[in-house]
């Protein structure tokens, strides 16, 4: 079984944890040109999709564990700086993410993927998180 994992979403550690200080203080805003498409999921919906591919012995190969609704980074940015209550009105260049983000700035934050959960889906698996929205409340709750 190979399960790839988008950006979980997290107030404990991750990206959006590193976020949460520039947009609480009004300097967030989307990185890089903003075009590139994250895949995410709340860390309870990782949590019940490993326990749903343990339990669900059809379930082989690779499996994406994404919500079913990737956005791009400038959408996740107004999302974010909405539920904060803040503006979301600077950009941060590719390099400064680098700097903040390292490695992970490369391979997740200013790539673009746009994967969606559709094997886990068609296993019967239920977000309790499928939209950015109601995600990001709960986190930031």
């Amino acid at each position: 079984m190979n399960l790839r994992f988008g950006i979980v979403l997290s107030k404990n550690g991750g990206a959006l944890k590193k976020m949460l200080f520039p947009f609480r203080l009004g300097l967030g805003g989307k990185i890089g040109n903003g075009r590139q498409w994250w895949s995410w999921i709340h860390i309870d919906d990782v949590v019940s999709a490993v326990m749903h591919i343990l339990r669900t012995d059809f379930l082989r190969g690779a499996i994406n564990i994404t919500a079913p609704n990737p956005v791009t980074n400038a959408e996740f940015t107004r999302v974010l700086a909405s539920a904060m209550k803040r503006p979301a009105i600077f950009a941060v260049p590719g390099f400064a993410a680098k700097l903040a983000f390292g490695e992970f700035a490369e391979e997740g934050i200013l790539s673009s993927a746009r994967v969606v959960p559709k094997r886990l889906e068609e296993s019967g698996f239920q977000f309790r998180y499928a939209e950015l929205e109601s995600a990001l409340a709960r986190i930031l709750a």
